[in-house]
């Protein structure tokens, strides 16, 4: 276990530190920081930090929550759970893509943050983008990239320099920026990244979802992965603090198979492990559902007749 490092959070939108009202107190232990808590699309445990809203902007997030070195580790050392998931995961973020190709006439090279096994950058050079290159802090991840894409992963965490200025036509972050322990630190290091005119493509959960609303603290994305939660409003106003215009913002269609979906149901964990294994063992489980479930998607670009600057 990781030495783990917990400090005060601080509003990415207001700038603000204790300048919050507390929503649910914490309920994890130190052994909730181990590699395996901290890998992709594992079994949802409902444990977190002390989750609080910022008087100010409205925005949601763990205080205090684990500072960068003990994220960056724990990350390092995760693993990839959701092989069986990359066909609708390619789906639902392909979707996304061409969406965000609307705004932009050219399919040049293009960056996803947190790629994982780069299986998202071979769908976007199936979609015709002539580069593809990802940023993946865990090397079991990234090991398992075919090696039309393994070449331009680079295993780490996106900072400055990892990338020449002005490189990318679009930047992709999927279920990503939710995670980040300074998102506005990191959409500088994107914006830079950036040409002119570039786009950013997000999808996240939305904490104002209707289900995040009526499921509360039992809702799987209250969880300690997640240093921030976002609703569309909130992701907008970050987005604009950081020199960005949103183009398009709104709730998300996810595909899931049905042995995913059973995975998130707000049942003690015996009863989850016992239907998804019900469902496998049927095959039932394979089959792909297209549903509102709780995400949200936007769309934002660099302007391209400046150089945009900072918020606070």
């Amino acid at each position: 276990m990781p030495k783990v490092d917990l400090r005060p959070s601080k509003c990415p939108v207001c700038g603000t530190e204790g300048n919050a009202g507390e929503l649910y107190p914490a309920n994890f232990g130190m052994e909730a920081f181990n590699p395996e808590v901290f890998s992709a699309r594992r079994l949802p445990d409902r444990v977190h930090y002390r989750i609080v809203r910022c008087s100010g902007c409205g925005l949601v997030r763990s205080d205090p929550a684990a500072g960068p070195e003990t994220l960056s580790e724990l990350y390092s050392r995760s693993t990839l759970e959701y092989g069986a998931e990359i066909p609708a995961l390619k789906a639902t973020y392909g979707r996304y893509l061409e969406k965000a190709s609307r705004y932009s006439g050219r399919k040049g090279a293009l960056l996803e943050i947190g790629c994982g096994s780069g299986f998202f950058l071979e769908e976007a050079l199936r979609m015709g983008y002539a580069e593809a290159m990802g940023v993946e802090p865990s090397a079991a991840a990234a090991e398992q990239a075919v090696p039309s894409v393994r070449a331009g992963i680079r295993v780490g965490m996106m900072g400055p320099g990892l990338f020449e200025n002005g490189r990318f036509d679009i930047a992709c972050m999927f279920q990503v920026l939710d995670h980040m322990p300074d998102p506005a630190a990191l959409l500088d290091q994107v914006r830079a990244a950036l040409r002119p005119g570039g786009l950013v493509l997000v999808l996240n959960h939305d904490v104002e979802s209707f289900s995040s609303r009526l499921l509360g603290e039992g809702s799987p994305i209250v969880d300690i992965e997640h240093t921030f939660l976002y609703g569309v409003g909130t992701l907008t106003r970050l987005m604009e603090s950081r020199g960005f215009s949103v183009r398009e913002a709104g709730p998300a269609l996810n595909s899931y198979s049905l042995n995913y979906l059973a995975r998130l149901l707000p049942l003690p964990a015996p009863l989850k492990k016992a239907a998804a294994g019900a469902l496998a063992a049927s095959g039932l489980g394979r089959l792909r559902m297209t549903v509102p479930l709780g995400n949200m998607y936007l769309i934002a670009q660099r302007p391209a007749d400046r150089e945009p600057g900072g918020g606070s």
